[in-house]
């Protein structure tokens, strides 16, 4: 199975530096050096699709655009790259949702992906009018999944829960095809969610021992309800044609970082309610010494920036080859990042993809093999040089 990478759009800014936010913490002011307007996400997009990245994942929250609008709009400006839409259940009636999907698909083509955030900060939940603590949040994007597959099933749905109530529900038109779902978290609660309604469960990068715990619990899991699920990592990354390069790149980051902000940011993301926030924590424990936690595994970024915290830093060889390792594991899907994104999407898909694809794990998602053309005769320099 070849392998699939996506891209990020960074809806809060870019910026040659690490721009924060995200769980709770608001957005550093590197988040202002390149604004997220449509133009400069429209470059970043079209970058991905013509170097084979299969999708684009935006965020959801306070700290940024709103992923729906945003990514409508840079879809004009695209023709083949899918969008992995990050967004809230408890937001939105799930009958609502189901037609906004339906509709996207029409008018893209067919380029949506869905990534369900529950939601992991209760004071941020509640500043959009969400007043259900964690365990609830959970329970209500079960029955909310439950609802949006019925009706992309094209069924009349009659649904009196505990958290959502439809009488009479259907869609006039079908979502072709029905979007894939993508989900997060590692709690218990979250797991059951997974293993019942995701097509991906993805996971933040974790070296590899967790994340191959995390696998083999949400498979298991997954099994039980007769199902079987992919797997998908997000990671940032910094790949350069020699490692010394590559660190040298992280050490440019990470003396960027204002000590007060670092200090600011872990005590923020400290209060997180979010199970894989508090891992992500954990794994560099607000320090800014030892940050490589396995081979090529930097946890710098996870200093100053909520959710995704880790990076692959290393020659073009290297990250490959953790990729390969993580792939081994069962990771199939790859969603990565870098600062800026413009130009690191130029460094992975350029230095790291080409190898991919000799070693057979990878092949351009828009590109058919060429049909040999044959011969021409050779045209003298002279007459082909007077158009």
């Amino acid at each position: 199975m070849s392998l699939t990478f996506h891209w990020f759009l960074p809806t809060n800014g870019d910026s040659r530096h690490v721009v924060g936010g995200g769980h709770g913490t608001p957005v550093t002011s590197a988040g202002g050096d390149r604004p997220p307007s449509v133009g400069y996400l429209s470059q970043i997009a079209r970058a991905a699709e013509h170097l084979g990245f299969a999708g684009a994942l935006t965020p959801t929250g306070a700290w940024c655009e709103d992923a729906w609008l945003t990514t409508a709009m840079v879809s004009q400006h695209t023709e083949r790259l899918k969008f992995l839409v990050a967004f809230r259940p408890g937001f939105l009636s799930p009958t609502f949702a189901a037609q906004m999907a339906s509709t996207y698909q029409r008018q893209t083509g067919g380029r949506l992906m869905l990534n369900v955030v529950t939601g992991g900060e209760s004071q941020e939940q509640r500043s959009f009018g969400d007043f259900l603590d964690k365990e609830a949040r959970y329970a209500r994007t079960g029955e909310f999944l439950g609802i949006v597959r019925d009706l992309w099933d094209g069924k009349t749905v009659d649904h009196a829960g505990e958290h959502l109530h439809v009488e009479g529900a259907k869609l006039a038109r079908l979502p072709d095809p029905i979007p894939q779902v993508y989900f997060g978290g590692s709690s218990p609660a979250a797991g059951q969610v997974a293993a019942r309604h995701s097509d991906v469960y993805l996971t933040w990068g974790e070296p590899p021992a967790q994340v191959a715990q995390k696998i083999a619990w949400i498979r298991s899991l997954a099994a039980e309800q007769g199902r079987t699920i992919r797997f998908g990592i997000r990671l940032h990354v910094i790949t350069r044609d020699t490692a010394e390069q590559a660190w040298a790149e992280a050490r440019r980051l990470l003396d960027g970082f204002d000590p007060e902000t670092v200090r600011s940011i872990q005590a923020g993301l400290g209060r997180s309610e979010s199970e894989g926030q508090q891992r992500m924590l954990a794994l560099h424990g607000g320090s800014l010494d030892n940050l490589e936690i396995y081979p090529n595994l930097w946890a710098g970024v996870g200093l100053v920036r909520g959710g995704a915290g880790t990076a692959l830093v290393g020659s073009h060889t290297e990250v490959a080859e953790r990729i390969a390792e993580y792939h081994r594991l069962g990771i199939d899907e790859f969603i990565l990042s870098g600062y800026p994104h413009l130009e690191e999407a130029y460094w992975f898909g350029e230095g790291v993809l080409p190898l991919l694809r000799r070693q057979g794990l990878w092949s351009h998602p828009f590109h058919t093999p060429a049909t040999p053309e044959p011969p021409t005769a050779q045209v003298p320099f002279a007459a082909a040089s007077s158009s």
